[in-house]
């Protein structure tokens, strides 16, 4: 989906729309006083005191009229620029514009505004040359806002609407915004029963719902086999650490206007833990280790907790705790290509499996001139980023740079995912680090006997639990595949007093190997269990009659097809177990 507001041309069409609702709004609401109205991502909003006036969804199309005819009025749309004191006269009766204008500062502000017509604005600019050049608009939404976003103020109405240069750009945009609708992990969350959120828990703390929950798990044990296989062993950790951890560690300077307050137990200072880091530092320092036991691949399954403004808090997609799918890579100096290739392909052999292909590399650098951000090491610096484009190149993998957006120990290669619908999510990561090894004084015995220093890689291949499940509700819809739904099978006999018995023993001989199978036993219409089966997205279902009950079959139905199979009761199981085994994702997933 196109970012508005990184778009010129659409970012002024926008922000000239916003005006245009303003003014129809001024004429259907004379006492109307108007806040802000900025360009967003999605479009453009404005906040508007309309008194006792609360908007409803009938309103919007009222608006929307009476902004066709302020834009079909063709009126020139001019910039002029006053004085402060100007200023204040002109828009003496809107207390609104009144605040803007007083917290400027008189000598080195231009106070502008733009006049369409019978409506004066106070704006920066710039606009379109006249209303006419705003056809093609929508209003999308409205909602309460609270002035300056201080719950003790006063509660405006804010309106939502997005404006492009043809019908065919804006009927695209809106049928992308109806599918991002359908798709958003919030909404399917709730309705599956996957998570939720309370105000007595706090905001951007999910609490895991038992469907949630079985998903979560399933993640877990298919990371967790991947990185056994591959050598890693796996730690448990505190989820709180000192503030001298943290100092220690760097990110104490670093980071901590992204962690939560310090607390004081005893005569010692904690914070919630905001990266595992610091904790797998101090079990590789725990005992002595040579060139001969490197690399040494720690893995944790660590819940963090990181401060994000309460704004910016999103489902399961932007939270303020988290479980970290995290591991650090202890390596000498030769072994950095091997390992970071072997992450790599980690990663892409994931991808694979949940039918991942729309995606790119990101090599997150340094800005050499910053020296408060970056450990100031040139020659740290320089080998690390030198050693990992060999290591990309070497691989003919595609990536583009990005300097500036390095973790002050290291340069990074992030992987950016672009999703279903919205925009590029950040999954995957490896970073390279020569620096929390040497402030920890970490060290090696090598093949001469002298002490050495390590290499970490620190690597999260789901990113997180959270956003990775996010992402994944999304591009399926909630309709997950067989081995990651919460549950796999769903059994409907055909009567209860004919079919109930056979029904329970297909449903003990699956619940037998360990498959997650539900029996709908209830007094209800077949087609009614059916549609409710298809509505709950259950990957399989089972109808069984009098035939699947004399010849031992079951039939059965795949959510998203009215197509049936018949088979051997015994038949099905196999075929069950083998695709739950094969983890397959619902794009690579073939009808059996």
């Amino acid at each position: 989906m196109i970012n508005i507001k990184e778009n010129e041309k659409l970012n002024v069409l926008n922000h000239s729309c916003a005006h245009l609702l303003a003014q129809a709004v001024k004429h259907l609401y004379p006492n109307a006083k108007f806040w802000v109205g900025p360009v967003i991502e999605e479009g453009f909003y404005y906040d508007i005191d309309l008194g006792d006036k609360t908007l409803t969804d009938e309103d919007l199309p009222k608006i929307e009229k009476e902004m066709k005819k302020c834009a079909k009025s063709d009126k020139r749309i001019y910039r002029e620029e006053i004085s402060k004191k100007e200023a204040l006269e002109r828009f003496k009766d809107d207390p609104y514009k009144i605040d803007l204008i007083n917290r400027m500062d008189e000598d080195n502000t231009v106070i502008s505004c733009y006049t369409q017509g019978d409506f004066t604005d106070l704006c920066r600019g710039p606009h379109v040359e006249t209303t006419k050049k705003m056809k093609y608009f929508k209003l999308i939404k409205h909602s309460g806002a609270y002035f300056k976003g201080d719950s003790k103020n006063k509660m405006l109405q804010r309106i939502y609407g997005v404006c492009f240069e043809t019908e065919e750009d804006l009927n695209n945009y809106l049928n992308e915004l109806e599918e991002r609708k359908q798709r958003d992990h919030r909404k399917i969350g709730k309705e599956q029963e996957i998570f939720m959120n309370h105000e007595l828990v706090g905001a951007g703390m999910p609490i895991w719902l038992p469907n949630g929950a079985v998903i979560r798990k399933e993640l877990e044990n298919y990371i967790y086999e991947k990185e056994r296989n591959l050598g890693y062993e796996h730690v448990y950790s505190p989820c709180v650490g000192t503030v001298d951890l943290y100092k220690t560690s760097g990110h104490w300077d670093h980071y901590k206007e992204n962690m939560f307050p310090m607390m004081k137990v005893d005569d010692e200072e904690f914070v919630l833990r905001p990266m595992n880091c610091p904790h797998h530092m101090l079990v590789f320092k725990n005992k002595l280790h040579s060139y001969r036991d490197l690399p040494v691949r720690i893995g944790e399954f660590a819940t963090d907790f990181r401060y994000e403004a309460s704004g910016a808090v999103k489902g399961l997609e932007r939270v303020r705790c988290m479980c970290q799918n995290d591991a650090h890579l202890f390596v000498t100096p030769e072994q950095i290509k091997e390992e970071f290739k072997k992450v790599v392909s980690l990663i892409l052999d994931v991808y694979h499996d949940f039918g991942i292909k729309d995606y790119k590399f990101r090599l997150s650098l340094r800005d050499p001139e910053d020296k408060k951000k970056y450990f100031d090491d040139d020659k740290m610096w320089n080998e690390a980023e030198a050693k990992l484009r060999e290591v990309l190149n070497e691989l003919n993998v595609d990536y583009f740079e990005a300097v500036g957006e390095a973790a002050f120990y290291g340069p990074k290669l992030d992987v950016e995912v672009k999703p279903a619908v919205g925009p590029e999510v950040t999954l995957s990561t490896c970073q390279l680090d020569f620096l929390l090894p040497r402030r920890f004084d970490l060290s090696y015995i090598d093949n001469k006997g002298e002490k050495k220093t390590p290499v970490v890689l620190h690597r999260a291949i789901f990113g997180t639990f959270d956003r990775f499940t996010a992402f994944l509700i999304e591009e399926t819809k909630g309709a997950f595949p067989t081995w990651l739904a919460p549950v796999q099978v769903n059994i409907i006999p055909v009567n209860n007093n004919y079919h109930l018995t056979y029904a329970n023993e297909i449903y003990k001989m699956l619940k037998d190997a360990s498959v997650r199978v539900e029996l709908d036993d209830r007094d209800e219409k077949l087609s009614y269990k059916m549609r409710e089966s298809q509505t709950k997205k259950i990957p399989i279902t089972l109808i069984l009659g009098d035939k699947e009950r004399d010849e031992s079959l079951v039939s059965y139905r795949r959510h998203g097809s009215n197509k049936t199979y018949s088979v051997q009761k015994d038949t099905f199981k196999d075929l069950l177990l083998n695709e739950i085994r094969s983890k397959k994702s619902n794009k690579n997933q073939e009808n059996n």
